[in-house]
């Protein structure tokens, strides 16, 4: 087989592998992913398993990095194309809100950081990476909404993005536990109630 085609075929079983154990998080959790598991899922070998990836924080670093490139292109991408400012920050609040209630089996990214909060190690590093990346984000998209003149002068960007993550985290609690409308109906509230506050 030509270097290229091995290249190719051992980049797709390495995506097909990663998609499979990014179900096996949603559903289990990342403690309740492994090599063997993720191996008898997708019908491969321990060692072949261990060909792409050389242990089972590897292949969790790989689900997370996954996650993160998922919300990126549902939530960040498309909302960017919006006009910047009010526009475009409620597109964002709005596609992460639908992510939250949505994502099947919870965000993947949110129960890592639930399970390695106090954990410290490589896997912790990286979640606190991701999420500093997205409030700085939201922080971000924040700010030229006060240039814009459509959020006031002095709104604290960074108590805003707090409060909106306070929304998320409950729409992400609740839809699993009593439902998705109804937690989806209470966030579209308090989020009309926080931004109404911050109005110019």
């Amino acid at each position: 087989m030509p270097a290229a085609a091995a290249t190719t075929k051992g980049a797709a079983t390495r995506d097909s592998i990663i998609d499979r154990a990014y179900q096996i998080v949603r559903r289990d959790g990342f403690e309740g992913l492994s090599i063997g598991t993720i191996a008898e899922s997708v019908g491969m070998s321990k060692s072949g398993v261990f060909a792409h990836f050389g242990s089972r924080e590897d292949l969790q670093l790989a689900v997370l990095d996954a996650s993160a490139q998922r919300f990126t292109e549902t939530v960040f991408v498309p909302a960017l194309r919006e006009r910047r400012g009010l526009t475009r920050l409620l597109a964002i609040m709005q596609r992460t809100l639908d992510w939250m209630a949505n994502e099947r089996g919870g965000c993947p990214m949110l129960s890592a950081a639930i399970e390695y909060d106090d954990r410290p190690g490589t896997i912790r590093d990286r979640v606190v990476h991701y999420q500093t990346r997205l409030r700085s984000e939201l922080v971000r998209a924040i700010r030229m909404a006060i240039d814009t003149n459509e959020l006031r002068a002095d709104t604290d960007a960074d108590q805003l993005a707090f409060d909106f993550f306070a929304i998320e985290l409950a729409v992400h609690h609740d839809a699993r536990l009593f439902g998705a409308d109804g937690a989806m109906a209470h966030a579209g509230r308090s989020l009309s109630r926080l931004i109404d506050a911050c109005r110019a």
